[in-house]
């Protein structure tokens, strides 16, 4: 009877080994998975507080949703930017625009992608991108806008060599201007 029990006893720390196992693999693939995930999401998530030398260019790649998408900073405060080379502003929301303490200059009226808005200009004392920095960038406070995204328009990009070629996005400083 003794040696039935310890079969029985070695056959239960077999199965729960196996289930450990198995447990462990899964997590495993779900974590790989989960970064795979993470990198087609958020391509250029590696950018943050990265710091290019004077010159030199900047790739982005697209997300899986096709947009430019990359953290930078407005004035020292984190933001995550949506490249839009169609978009004349720098445009923030009105909440992010209270967080920062942007001045509110003259109203004006926005053509977008979801109709015309309007709101108000401004003017950011520093917006930054990998170490791109751009000084006195014009801005636009627009209602309606998500508090997650910036939407890095011309008033930014319009500072650089724009070259798009696949999925990727070189942002190459002109020499003479604010780059």
């Amino acid at each position: 009877m003794k040696d039935s029990e310890g079969q029985g006893t070695t056959r239960r720390y077999g199965i729960g080994m196996l289930v450990l196992c198995w447990g462990l693999i899964l997590g495993m693939l779900v974590w790989w998975f989960q970064g795979q995930l993470e990198e087609r999401t958020r391509p250029n998530a590696s950018l943050a507080g990265q710091a290019l030398s004077q010159g030199e260019p900047l790739t982005l790649t697209r997300n899986r949703s096709g947009h430019f998408v990359a953290p930078g900073e407005i004035n020292g405060e984190p933001v995550t930017f949506l490249l839009d080379t169609g978009a004349t502003y720098v445009s923030v929301s009105e909440s992010l625009a209270e967080r920062l303490a942007l001045p509110r200059g003259r109203d004006a009226r926005f053509t977008t992608a979801n109709g015309v808005s309007h709101g108000a200009l401004t003017t950011l004392d520093v917006v930054s991108l990998a170490g791109l920095n751009q000084r006195e960038v014009r801005g636009a406070i627009v209602p309606g806008m998500h508090d997650e995204v910036v939407l890095l328009g011309m008033s930014f990009l319009g500072e650089f060599d724009i070259n798009m070629r696949g999925q990727q996005m070189t942002l190459t400083p002109v020499a003479g201007r604010g780059g």
